[in-house]
């Protein structure tokens, strides 16, 4: 494969290694101290910014390591390769009526990919992250070690690999929990409300009741309808209550063109459709997971909409206390810019900590929205933000990250010092060398 199939997701920044080395089986990893340039892990290369990235550097393709090992249905415990799919796993788990603990907006992502960003998902209030059901996993060092490591062994290179970036070593495998399913479909609400205010009333009253919950937000709203959208929440169907559908048809269909499909008008026009499709208060659905939680999944080559100079997915948190002043003025900014996209998402944070170092979430409130890349206008607009997230306590997620200074991520991350003792020291990405200089 070429070494520009290996580059960001978001287009931006657009860095190639100098080596890629593919992986298929475990006994036949190369030798990592033979390498003279620094090394980098690389699944589906899914993360926006650069944190998958290694400008000159190497790449070990991890998805050829894609097999699973074990399933132990007694304890609800997943054995597989790092390179597996949350789709493949999805696809053996759900007809045997498990789901996944926590998963993220697309499950066309590795879970050696998930660990090293500690992904989370809709139902953070009620399960954590990723990385809260990892029971142990293998890890390779440049030195040859191989390291089982878990909550109780070796358990500070557990805590750092977790959220660590693919920078202490390569996973080889993983174990972790999964949960019991009564179906393979959402009992969901769809809510219509009118400002971020509406937002929180609704909020407060959902997470006790329902496992997931997360909003779309309408950033190009203004005046009384600023903070307006959409929310959304759900629990898995249980036939014994709801009418459940016929299994719909998998497969994605391909995105038309490569091109700027994305602007103030295209936004505008769909955002405002969007919010007003919906013609009810409430509507209510049963329907199949993949809609609910991968929506975007249904669109092979969706960020082609962007350009070829591509986006920036910008997603930070707030903690409770000094959200909704914050919220509204970000809202406020973004609105005024006129460069969001039709893709703005908001939700909370629950208060169950990960095992992770540099786990990002946190309790309180976050929110995720692309921004086509238009270059220094873009660029100014995304630090004037960054100084509101600042002001209010809130941070921002490396995973998705493409600009911020070293001097905000050591700021967002005082647990980098610590963290910093476990990296591989043959390892490195564009986004580490970006932010420690």
């Amino acid at each position: 494969m070429s070494i520009d199939n290996y580059g960001s997701f978001g287009r931006y920044p657009n860095h190639k290694p100098s080596e890629v080395k593919r992986v298929f089986w475990r006994d036949e990893i190369p030798d990592l101290s033979q390498f003279y340039k620094m090394i980098r892990p690389y699944g589906l290369g899914k993360c926006y910014g650069d944190s998958c990235q290694n400008d000159g550097g190497v790449i070990i393709d991890m998805r050829g390591l894609n097999k699973f090992i074990s399933f132990d249905t007694e304890k609800g415990l997943f054995k597989c390769e790092a390179g597996v799919t949350l789709a493949e796993v999805l696809k053996f788990i759900v007809p045997r009526g498990w789901f996944l603990a926590s998963t993220p907006g697309t499950k066309l992502i590795t879970i050696g990919g998930a660990i090293a960003n500690d992904v989370h998902g809709k139902n953070h209030h009620k399960n954590g992250t990723f990385g809260c059901h990892v029971t142990q996993f293998e890890l390779l060092r440049s030195s040859g070690e191989k390291l089982i490591c878990s909550a109780e062994q070796n358990s500070e290179l557990y805590r750092a690999t977790i959220g660590g970036l693919g920078l202490t070593g390569l996973i080889i495998w993983a174990e972790f929990k999964v949960i019991k399913v009564t179906s393979p479909f959402i009992a969901m609400e769809s809510i219509k409300f009118s400002g971020l205010d509406e937002f929180y009333d609704i909020n407060d009253e959902s997470e006790a009741d329902f496992d997931y919950s997360v909003s779309w937000v309408d950033c190009t709203a203004t005046g009384s309808g600023l903070g307006r959208g959409l929310y959304g929440r759900g629990n898995h169907a249980d036939p014994a209550i709801h009418d459940i559908p016929e299994m719909p048809k998998e497969g994605a269909i391909p995105f038309p063109f490569d091109a700027p499909f994305i602007n103030k008008a295209s936004v505008l026009a769909f955002n405002t459709m969007y919010f007003n499709v919906q013609v009810n208060k409430v509507e209510k659905a049963v329907v199949h997971y993949n809609p609910f939680f991968y929506p975007l999944d249904a669109v092979n080559g969706w960020e082609k909409a962007y350009g070829k100079n591509g986006f920036l997915q910008y997603q930070f948190v707030i903690p409770f206390g000094n959200d909704r002043e914050a919220i509204r003025k970000i809202i406020a900014k973004i609105t005024s810019t006129g460069m969001s996209s039709f893709l703005t998402v908001l939700k909370t944070f629950g208060d169950i900590k990960s095992p992770g170092m540099l786990s990002f979430p946190r309790p309180g409130v976050t929110m995720a929205v692309d921004f086509r890349f238009n270059g220094e206008k873009t660029l100014k607009a995304l630090n004037e933000i960054d100084t509101m997230v600042k002001d209010a306590g809130g941070i921002l997620y490396p995973a998705k990250d493409a600009r911020m200074s070293a001097d905000d991520f050591m700021l967002f991350y005082p647990e980098w010092e610590e963290f910093s003792k476990y990296i591989d020291p043959k390892f490195s990405s564009s986004f580490m060398r970006r932010i420690t200089g």
